[in-house]
């Protein structure tokens, strides 16, 4: 069997060091390190996964050089001593032993070193406030700390760090590591303008700035010698104002090119948050978003070989990058944690089995938690389950699953991979749940993809789905179900108010999909995601759209619209669309919504012929309490909206997995 990808999954060799495809996992912040920063068991094990799933390199976000004093994250992976090495050595064999090179992005955080973290201001090129740090201190009530410039004393000994940071790596078994060269990290602040302000050698002229790299790259080739592989990561614009652009880039391109072996292509800044989405893109961003930087890149140095990242959701559209010339190796990240099987499916040509990925930024998780996913359940959970594997059930169980959105038809996947006899009951006649309105806006591809997966899925994984099929207590004790897993989501917050009840108020997501007709003169109630996707939408079409929110600020935006709200915020302005915030809701009538400012009491009426409600949702509680007592209650669980709402798709295939693994 030959593949249908042949310039994905071309080897290739780097100074004698052999790779068996282009495909690398671009750096992921993982934060499952011990409290002494070192390699855990957890740590091997989900990187154990993506090795496993086919990708040639698995590299590791923000390894540190020293972390007593560049600390930026939970539990990083600390290189400033040869303690290290050992349980390092754990990751390096593991990968080694799939046919895969493990590798570590190794860098400084600089000015966003946290004060909080390390105790201590960051080190800088120079003396300033960062961003981050003015962040913080507001967010703790302190006054902020500013940066200390680095003497050239200083700088001396951090180039050491960096080359006895990789060195280290060399003998733990790694014939790689990435140099962060790139997203304003410590490197990329010396070469940057936007940081650097010093007046030394190195400062001013991009010669010096690019000094520190270049002192940095030549000493971990001194040490690491000529049969070890340098990537180095840049920005090919910082895109901020007064920051290193690409035609500067290119000049700096060409002082390091000689001294690495492949140079990973990126964008944007870390820690200046309006521009940290160029190397983080959300889900209204384009797709491949930077790919052009690298394909321009690859022009200018074409004997250089260029890695290209950023949103590159699958192995086809690799193919055609590499196949193309754009690059030659393509980084994922968040694809691959969304399925680390990815590649293996492809080369096996089980494309139509890919899980997409959202680009929801859900797998940044809240301080204190591990990492997470809201279509791979398995993430983070891998010492638990294995390679994302479930055990077959010791005895086969007659399960129904109620309710066909995500929650449910995972759960109806992972019971079938336990060996099951397996229901799937769906009231409506489209299988999907809430993600069949969430799918609906042009820029929701990513969610329209999965919407395909899920739905492929449930008729693939062996389950008996029954449509148009509204399940019972009363039916499903009939059956006489060994267990019941119920998953019927969450309804719409309709307000007790004043003309309600009236036949043009309807449901936003009932109205953006066709199913409700809506007038010209419309008024959206909420600006969350919900809310404001349908207004949108609404107000391109040439509707006359008003959204009345109570809150008198965003945040049921920033909330709903995660990573994406920056965007929501453009197409806003860029639409004028009439958004009031700090209006009450208070009546509905035939011909128009009167509703509050309620800072001034003034009462407002908007001509509306269609009110369209977001005011968010409710779980189905008293459904889901009878249901869940058609079987033995240890085997009934409830899970996602209808449990908790707020947790989107990931509180359900979480607790998708939780409910169907030990059943």
């Amino acid at each position: 069997m030959g593949t249908k990808y042949p310039h994905v999954f071309a080897p290739i060799r780097i100074r004698g060091v052999d790779f068996k495809n282009r495909i690398e996992l671009a750096p992921p912040s993982l934060n499952l390190c011990s409290a002494d920063h070192l390699v855990t068991e957890e740590f091997v094990d989900l990187n154990r996964s993506i090795a496993w799933g086919g990708a040639s390199i698995i590299t590791v976000g923000n390894v540190m050089v020293d972390i007593s004093e560049c600390e930026n994250e939970e539990r990083q992976l600390d290189l400033s001593s040869d303690d290290c090495i050992m349980t390092l050595s754990k990751f390096a064999l593991m990968c080694e032993g799939m046919g895969a090179h493990a590798s570590l992005e190794i860098n400084h955080g600089g000015k966003d070193s946290q004060f909080a973290r390390t105790g201590k201001p960051a080190y800088a090129p120079s003396s300033y406030y960062s961003s981050w740090e003015l962040m913080s201190a507001k967010q703790m009530g302190r006054e902020p700390v500013k940066t200390i410039e680095m003497t050239v004393e200083h700088i001396h000994q951090t180039v050491e760090k960096y080359a006895q940071a990789t060195l280290r790596a060399k003998k733990a078994g790694m014939r790689m590591a990435m140099i962060h060269c790139g997203h304003a990290n410590l490197i990329s602040q010396f070469s940057s303008p936007l940081y650097n302000h010093r007046t030394d050698e190195y400062g001013g002229s991009l010669e010096n700035r690019a000094r520190f790299t270049i002192e940095i790259l030549d000493r971990v080739r001194e040490l690491c010698g000529e049969d070890f592989v340098i990537e180095a990561r840049v920005s090919a614009d910082e895109i901020k104002p007064g920051g290193m652009g690409y035609e500067e880039t290119l000049k700096y391109i060409a002082l390091i090119q000689d001294k690495i072996d492949i140079l990973h292509v990126s964008a944007g800044v870390h820690g200046e948050f309006e521009y940290m989405k160029y190397w983080w893109q959300n889900y209204m961003m384009d797709r491949e978003f930077n790919v052009h930087y690298a394909a321009a890149i690859k022009k200018e140095f074409p004997n250089l070989l260029i890695n290209t990242v950023g949103s590159i959701m699958s192995i086809d559209r690799a193919e055609e990058i590499i196949a193309s010339g754009k690059a030659d190796f393509v980084s994922m990240c968040r694809p691959l944690l969304a399925d680390p099987e990815m590649p293996r499916k492809y080369a096996e040509g089980r494309e139509e089995d890919h899980r997409p990925c959202l680009r929801c930024q859900r797998c940044a998780p809240p301080e204190h938690r591990i990492i997470s996913c809201s279509v791979n359940p398995f993430l983070g959970r891998e010492r638990e389950f294995p390679l994302g594997r479930v055990q077959k059930a010791d005895t086969k169980r007659k399960v129904a699953v109620v309710g066909g959105g995500p929650g449910g038809i995972t759960a109806a996947q992972i019971l079938c991979m336990r060996g099951h006899d397996v229901t799937l009951y769906e009231k409506t006649g489209k299988l999907g749940g809430q993600l069949k309105y969430a799918a609906l806006p042009t820029f929701k591809q990513d969610v329209a993809d999965y919407l395909k997966y899920l739905e492929r899925q449930a008729y693939k994984c062996g389950a008996k789905v029954l449509l148009n099929t509204e399940a019972t207590r009363e039916m499903l004790e009939k059956e006489n179900y060994d267990a019941v897993i119920v998953a019927i989501g969450a309804e719409p917050i309709i307000p007790k108010l004043p003309g309600i009840d009236l036949p043009h108020v309807v449901w936003a997501p009932e109205a953006d999909a066709g199913e409700k007709p809506c007038g010209q003169k419309v008024v959206v109630v909420g600006a969350g995601a919900v809310g404001m996707e349908a207004a949108i939408d609404l107000k391109k079409e040439g509707k006359d759209v008003t959204v009345i929110e109570l809150l008198d600020n965003w945040s049921s935006l920033q909330k709903s619209a995660s990573g994406g709200a920056a965007e929501f915020f453009a197409i806003i302005k860029e639409l004028e669309l009439d958004v009031r915030l700090g209006h009450k809701l208070l009546e509905v009538t035939p011909t128009e919504v009167i509703c509050e400012n309620v800072k001034t009491g003034e009462q407002v009426r908007i001509p509306a012929d269609s009110v369209l409600l977001a005011m968010g949702v409710k779980p189905r509680w008293a459904e889901a309490d009878q249901l869940r007592l058609a079987a033995p209650g240890t085997n009934c669980f409830l899970i996602g909206d209808c449990l908790y709402v707020g947790d989107n798709i990931k509180g359900a295939t979480s607790g998708a997995l939780s409910a169907a693994a030990y059943l």
